[in-house]
């Protein structure tokens, strides 16, 4: 069974990610070596397993060319969810 995601918070933030990568036609492999990090990092990412800090995030945005504010525009703090 899969786990869910960590909050509704992370589940967004991987949702864009895997947005922005599509569009991009990158692999998660592709996406991680621009953004130097491990391939599994950005699948856990995008399933809302991880909670990223703010030089993951940078380091994401800078991978897909696009401004670290797209990641996280409209997110709200966890509410114990």
């Amino acid at each position: 069974m899969a786990k869910p995601p960590l909050s509704a918070a992370t589940r967004t933030i991987g949702e864009r990610v895997r947005e922005f990568r599509n569009d991009a036609g990158l692999s998660q492999e592709q996406l991680a070596e621009l953004a130097g990090v491990h391939w599994t990092f950005v699948s856990q990412v995008e399933r809302g397993l991880r909670n990223i800090n703010l030089h993951n995030l940078l380091k994401f945005a800078d991978g897909l060319g696009v401004n670290p504010a797209r990641l996280v525009d409209g997110l709200r703090p966890p509410s114990g969810d």
